[in-house]
């Protein structure tokens, strides 16, 4: 039989990476989790999965492997994401972080979902959330991926996973990046649908069935 390991990325300034200064932008994310993850995925396969601003800086790296050392995932996971070449972003990446205000930022964080109430009612647990929020909005607005016409970068097969009463993403342009297949499931909720126990448990199934089905 086979084993797959498993292993989640702590970005600084958060967790127990607490007291580490943030990332200054997506490109010293990307470099860090390279020089981390090499040696791991040089003799193995690999794959990634990530979730909302986690799946840029999935695709990021996937994409950092790729090019400089010719490492590609054998399937791509993403959920909660606009496609990397979407027009969906510019949007998002426009808004001058500097002139919102707090509250502006904690009625977005309330409308995501994911949070426990009584987080937000704790002033030192809601001044760090705030702080790692506007941090992760600050580095996503520093990411940028512009494709090349007939430039497909991956040949692996993407699964993109979204809540079904989240707001819609733009996917398309996910089916542009591979020569792989691409497929998509909506799953029941908002923005973190995945914290839903019968949600995680069709993803863990469904991951799982996707890389034994590579023959690893």
């Amino acid at each position: 039989s086979t084993s797959c390991a498993v292993s989640s990325v702590r970005l600084p300034g958060r967790e127990c990476r607490l007291k580490e200064p943030f990332a200054k932008d997506m490109t010293a994310i990307v470099n860090e989790i390279t020089s981390v993850l090499l040696k791991e995925v040089q003799d193995k396969p690999f794959a990634f999965f990530g979730h909302s601003f986690g799946s840029y800086v999935s695709f990021a790296v996937a994409l950092n492997l790729k090019e400089k050392y010719g490492l590609e995932p054998i399937h791509l996971f993403v959920s909660g994401a606009h496609a990397p070449n979407s027009e969906a972003l510019l949007p998002i990446q426009s808004i001058r972080i500097h002139e919102k205000r707090d509250e502006e930022f904690l009625k977005y964080i309330e409308v995501l979902g994911g949070t426990p109430p009584e987080f937000l009612q704790n002033e030192d647990i809601k001044k760090q959330l705030l702080l790692v929020f506007k941090e992760d909005f600050r580095v996503f607005q520093t990411f940028s991926f512009e494709k090349a016409e007939n430039y497909i970068p991956f040949t692996c097969d993407i699964t993109c996973f979204n809540g079904s009463e989240d707001d819609s993403h733009d996917l398309e342009g996910w089916h542009n990046i591979t020569s792989g297949d691409t497929s998509f499931y909506n799953l029941p909720g908002g923005h973190f649908y995945l914290l839903e126990r019968s949600n995680e448990i069709f993803l863990t199934k469904h991951i799982t069935k996707c890389i034994e089905n590579t023959g690893i």
